[in-house]
């Protein structure tokens, strides 16, 4: 989290001649394997070079991996699945996954927060009674969510890295009153959306903070070390005793939650707390229900 340490590095606007040509190289060869389609927003340049990002600017390896990625997209028939996703059923999945605040940090990247004692025995009843492929839907039309609404809304806004496009988020993990046995039985859960999220949405993660980490902690961490690449690994932070000393130096007061040392009222079951400017870009002042896009400045259905 050092100040001279270049958050966008690698994106948009922020690439150094060599990554410029291996984007330029990563398009030849997927125009080649007639996988780019320059309408499709999975072949947008901020999506490739987080793809690029991952896998070290090796074209060869992202070729693979997003080969592998569209290949799971029409497995799993995701355009479709978000389009079609019950509305009540989406919005009630949300209480198992990081929730994004409806704020944003000082890059202008959405902030999100876990808060993992939420999960109790209840809703990890309710959880666990889902089939697990239906689990893993509603995982993967979270993430398109976040990609194909969250992160074009808060490109649209306005951010200091402008025009740079925004395509990570920023992570809260709260781990206040959370049990060794409840981080054990939802080890499954995170680990699923952690395997899925790597392989298929690489590089959506910019800055993830750990807060009120308990003493067994280093167990913990032992468990979920493996779901991540060492790239990710090296983005997670573990936030001492006053973690607001650190999170004031990435997110303004008003933009984060009042537990985490700001002045924003908001808790984990909340509605996005959005403030005025994003209200105006929505139209509407709140954020649509269900499966939504946002395109060209505007809200839209799939």
């Amino acid at each position: 989290m050092s100040d001279s340490f270049d958050l966008f590095a690698g994106h948009l606007g922020h690439l150094t001649p060599s990554q410029e040509s291996a984007l330029i190289a990563f398009k030849a060869a997927l125009t080649d394997a007639k996988l780019y389609d320059a309408a499709s927003p999975t072949t947008d340049d901020a999506t490739l070079l987080r793809f690029l990002r991952a896998r070290g600017w090796d074209t060869t390896a992202a070729l693979k991996q997003f080969s592998d990625a569209e290949a799971w997209r029409r497995k799993n028939d995701v355009v479709d699945l978000y389009s079609t996703f019950d509305a009540d059923e989406f919005e009630n999945s949300r209480r198992y996954y990081p929730r994004w605040t409806g704020r944003r940090d000082k890059n202008g990247m959405p902030v999100y927060v876990y808060h993992l004692a939420s999960m109790d025995s209840k809703i990890q009843k309710e959880l666990n009674a889902v089939p697990q492929s239906r689990k893993y839907q509603r995982i993967i039309a979270l993430y398109e969510l976040m990609t194909r609404f969250i992160f074009p809304l808060c490109t649209h806004l306005p951010h200091p890295t402008h025009p740079t496009p925004i395509s990570c988020v920023v992570t809260i993990i709260d781990l206040q009153n959370i049990s060794l046995g409840s981080m054990w039985s939802l080890r499954g859960h995170l680990a699923e959306s952690a395997k899925l999220a790597t392989a298929n949405y690489p590089e959506t993660l910019s800055t993830i903070a750990v807060v009120n980490a308990p003493a067994f902690f280093p167990t913990i961490w032992g468990w979920i070390k493996g779901w991540f690449d060492q790239g990710t690994r090296n983005k997670i932070h573990i936030l001492g005793k006053n973690p607001a000393e650190t999170l004031l130096t990435l997110i303004d007061a008003e933009n984060l939650p009042k537990q985490y040392g700001g002045t924003l009222e908001w808790s984990f079951f909340s509605e996005p707390n959005l403030d005025d400017v994003t209200k105006e870009a929505l139209g509407g002042g709140e954020l649509p229900k269900g499966p939504a896009l946002f395109v060209d400045g505007a809200v839209s259905r799939p």
